[in-house]
């Protein structure tokens, strides 16, 4: 999809602040520093539109970015930062859960996963979670820059394995600095929410995930790039 306008919305605590519209909805999934915001500028080529600070945890709203006045990225609150408290983590796991339960516009489910890190077990859960909602599923190995080609196939096979991945669901391969991924997370999305047929995809850097074996390497640390929604929130 070539990009033309986008905007943010409004950051909605209650079902009656959601959009009216009925456009097809997209959500982003994962955790609080996973890079969320920087994967969302690189699909709608803007540079801070969803916008990155040093707080993660800091918003629980949904973020609403409406696209080409087609659809919207619905951007969820991160989850696994520590520092928040078991009320709000309460508190956002109901509004998600109505909103999976709910909201007959989503058609699609990003769980965005550090393609570097094995999955955590929040990473685990929400994938879980959205299977038990019988939801449409990419799960999105974003930093994929950071990590060697040559062990990109090892990476891709431990994030699989750790959650369980099942063959029905998407999967992409995808780095915001780069653009690797791109092209084939908007034809997904658009193949979801608008029923347009998937075209053929060729990526030069294509890899093969099935056949290198796992020896039980640990994945390499790297600093993290922190993640926040936009600051703006609706009334309560």
């Amino acid at each position: 999809m070539k990009v033309n306008q986008a905007e943010f919305i409004i950051s909605a605590v209650r079902p009656d602040q959601y959009p009216e519209d009925g456009l097809p909805e997209v959500a982003l999934a994962g955790r609080s520093n996973v890079g969320k915001s920087s994967l969302t500028n690189r699909m709608i080529n803007r540079k801070n539109l969803a916008r990155t600070s040093s707080t993660p945890g800091k918003t629980q709203h949904l973020n609403y970015y409406k696209i080409n006045e087609m659809m919207y990225f619905v951007d969820f609150p991160g989850y696994g930062y520590a520092k928040v408290s078991k009320s709000q983590r309460e508190a956002w796991g109901k509004m998600i859960e109505r909103y999976l339960l709910e909201r007959e516009p989503l058609k699609l489910v990003l769980l965005v996963i550090d393609l570097r890190h094995e999955p955590s077990k929040d990473d685990i859960l929400m994938y879980d979670w959205l299977k038990h909602y019988d939801c449409n599923i990419c799960v999105v190995a974003t930093k994929a820059d950071k990590i060697p080609r040559s062990k990109w196939a090892k990476h891709v096979k431990i994030v699989k394995q750790a959650l369980g991945f099942v063959p029905e669901d998407d999967f992409v391969m995808f780095s915001s600095e780069t653009g690797l991924g791109k092209d084939e997370l908007w034809a997904i999305i658009e193949r979801h929410a608008f029923g347009n047929d998937e075209e053929e995809y060729e990526d030069d850097q294509d890899v093969q995930v099935d056949e290198e074996p796992v020896e039980g390497e640990d994945i390499a640390d790297g600093e993290d790039e922190l993640n926040d929604k936009a600051e703006k929130s609706a009334d309560q």
